[in-house]
Parts: structure tokens; C-alpha cells; sequence
């Protein structure tokens, strides 16, 4: 992340403030939701903080179906954590993600 006022930081908080704000629809689910149950397998998605759960949605989504360069999503979602999160946030959201990352193939 360079600063907050990059724009593309700007739009990932973005994208996170909406899958939060989804996240209140009963019964909604996400395409990456497989995903992060597969990484954190002691994690049911019921019981993941609810920012936490949308950040890593938005993470997941990014890291299967863009370009960036995954260290880059990565980063940006534990800064987005640290701002958004508890204070476990952070660590929880990278250890998911480098999960995800490392089995990215076999999922």
C-alpha cells in the first residue's frame, strides 16, 4: 500500500464496506467462500468477525482472478485489517490468505 489516498486502496475499502454491508443478508454466500472454509477449516465462516470474513472475500476473489501480484493483495488486505479489524485481525487475515496462496492450485 502506498498511502490511504491511493486509489486503488481506495476502491478495495470500497469493495470491503460492500461485502460487510452483504454480509447482514440472510442466507448470502460468496463464489470464494469454498475457499476460506478450506483455509480455516477450524474457522466456520458463522464464526469469523464479519469484516474480517468480508476482507478476506475480497482478498480471495483478487487473488484467484486478477493479475496483482499476490504479495501486493496480500499486504493490502492486513492494512485494511489493521485499520478495519480487531486487533487479531491482521494476523488471522494473513495467515487465511497465505494459506489460500500456498494451495491456491490444488483448490
Amino acid at each position: 500500500m502506498k498511502t490511504s489516498s491511493d486509489p486503488r486502496h481506495k476502491k478495495r475499502v470500497i469493495r470491503v464496506t460492500a461485502a460487510f454491508a452483504s454480509s447482514f443478508v440472510p442466507g448470502f454466500s460468496s463464489p470464494v467462500d469454498s475457499f476460506i472454509t478450506t483455509a480455516a477449516p477450524e474457522w466456520p465462516l458463522s464464526k469469523i468477525n464479519r469484516i474480517d470474513l468480508a476482507i478476506l472475500r475480497v482478498a480471495t476473489d483478487e487473488l484467484m482472478n486478477s493479475d496483482t501480484p499476490p504479495k501486493v493483495i496480500i499486504d493490502e488486505a492486513v492494512e485494511i485489517a489493521k485499520t478495519f479489524g480487531a486487533e487479531s485481525s491482521p494476523s488471522f487475515v494473513n495467515g487465511v490468505l497465505g494459506t489460500i496462496l500456498k494451495h491456491k492450485d490444488q483448490l
